[in-house]
């Protein structure tokens, strides 16, 4: 009986899927046979648990909400103010005699004279001026410091240290490797000469025409011909001194301007060591600087007297100094 029932279920099956509809309800009459057999097995045996649906971790979605702005940190700092140090208040040179000053007299100055060179000779003042277009060498009247003398070199020359040999005077020029002869008296153009370094200061000891360049190198001339004959490297107890300028031979030793400092280097000339320092901070009033004021630069010394003198690039004062141990 079961059989033909069967035959009978399956031929009314293969009518029904023949039609759009007939597939519909053979698939909701699957379920419900799928249904009835899962309830009858329940009751026949011990039924295992179905286990539940996975559980699906929701999607979170983050908006981006501004942060508040907060003021800034308060940076405390754990290191002291900088305070700004006198160049001798880290030593050149702890070994090496430092020295002050005390000013004797001041004088007035060009305050257009950007300064090379400086010196006495014959009791006269004698001054050299550099800047492209504004280079002059001058004879200069101490008291009043009225311009005497004064001639110009061509606008393509930048002007430097001067020295006197007899009666002829020396001027440098900066980057130009030339040199230029005059007459002392007359500033007469006697000629050229050419080195081949830059050139910053000059002086003479008596013997030889002392040279520097901006390093720590000095150069020595012969007086007459101009030619190398030797030469020293300046140092003190910290190494090489370098940036040497403006040149003054005094009672046989060398003073140098070093340039952008108001340091000056007392030099032994034989060994080129540094044998003291002086110190000239502050000896320009702040009330007598203006925008164009430079550094200091410019060392003369006239023996009558024992008396120094210093000045700087547009400064409009010349200070007679004493050195204070």
């Amino acid at each position: 009986m079961y059989n033909q029932v069967g035959k009978r279920l399956g031929t009314i099956l293969l009518q029904q899927l023949w039609t759009k509809e007939g597939r519909r309800r053979f698939l909701a009459l699957g379920s419900i046979v799928i249904g009835l057999l899962g309830g009858l097995t329940a009751c026949g045996e011990d039924a295992t648990p179905t286990p539940p649906p996975p559980t699906v971790t929701p999607t979170l979605v983050l908006t981006a909400t501004p942060a508040p702005t907060l003021p800034p940190p308060t940076v405390v700092s754990v290191l002291p103010t900088p305070v700004a140090a006198s160049p001798l208040a880290q030593p050149v040179g702890a070994a090496i005699p430092r020295y002050g000053y005390e000013v004797v007299n001041v004088y007035p100055h060009d305050p257009a004279a950007f300064t090379q060179g400086l010196l006495f000779d014959e009791g006269q003042l004698y001054e050299s001026t550099g800047l492209y277009g504004g280079s002059s060498i001058r004879r200069v009247d101490l008291a009043t410091g009225n311009v005497l003398t004064m001639t110009t070199i061509p606008a393509q020359y930048f002007g430097e240290g001067i020295t006197i040999v007899g009666d002829k005077l020396y001027q440098l020029t900066w980057q130009e490797e030339t040199g230029f002869i005059y007459d002392k008296r007359t500033f007469a153009l006697e000629g050229r000469f050419t080195y081949p370094t830059e050139g910053w200061g000059m002086t003479y000891d008596g013997e030889r025409i002392i040279m520097s360049d901006g390093t720590a190198r000095l150069y020595f001339w012969d007086p007459i011909t101009l030619a190398p004959i030797g030469g020293v490297d300046v140092y003190d107890d910290q190494g090489p001194v370098v940036r040497l300028n403006e040149l003054e031979y005094i009672n046989g030793e060398l003073f140098a301007n070093i340039w952008q400092t108001d340091l000056i280097a007392r030099i032994d000339p034989a060994t080129g060591a540094v044998v003291g320092w002086i110190d000239l901070t502050g000896l320009l009033p702040d009330a007598a600087r203006t925008p164009s004021t430079d550094v200091l630069n410019g060392i003369a010394y006239l023996p009558e007297g024992d008396r120094l003198f210093v000045t700087g690039k547009n400064w409009p004062q010349l200070f007679e100094i004493r050195l204070v141990p």
